[in-house]
């Protein structure tokens, strides 16, 4: 590990519409059960943060139309239930774009894995992991 850098702290979310942040928060606080460690303003200037055990999600409302400031592939969560997780994701009418499957990531040692795939309320690619 580097002795200057730690792990991530928080990926962060900028939201085009307040409607958008309010369906964001609900996305990650209710559906998923994670729980709210900070949050701050009201309409246009409100931001959270959200724990999901091993680093934050920080989601801003902005109020604005998005913006093109870079492009993230796609974030996972570490979990044990990788079925439950899209159950829940499916069940509150969010697209899953890979059902939860099992593989071996080709490494040396090989690494098995469950994993699935979704897109959350921001148009971010969610990918639930699980480590066998």
């Amino acid at each position: 590990m580097s002795r200057l850098v730690k792990g991530i702290h928080h990926v962060a979310l900028k939201c085009s519409s307040v409607e958008q942040y309010e369906e964001a928060v609900a996305f990650y606080h209710e559906i998923l059960e994670l729980p709210v460690v900070r949050s701050w303003g009201e309409g246009e200037s409100a931001g959270i943060m959200i724990d999901t055990g091993s680093g934050l999600i920080e989601i801003f409302a902005q109020g604005q139309a998005q913006q093109e400031t870079g492009s993230v592939n796609h974030f996972a969560f570490a979990t044990n239930q990788p079925d439950m997780c899209v159950k829940a994701v499916r069940e509150a009418g969010y697209k899953v774009t890979l059902e939860p499957k099992e593989l071996t990531i080709n490494s040396i040692p090989a690494f098995p894995v469950r994993i699935a795939f979704v897109i959350g309320p921001v148009g971010e690619e969610i990918e639930f992991f699980e480590e066998k």
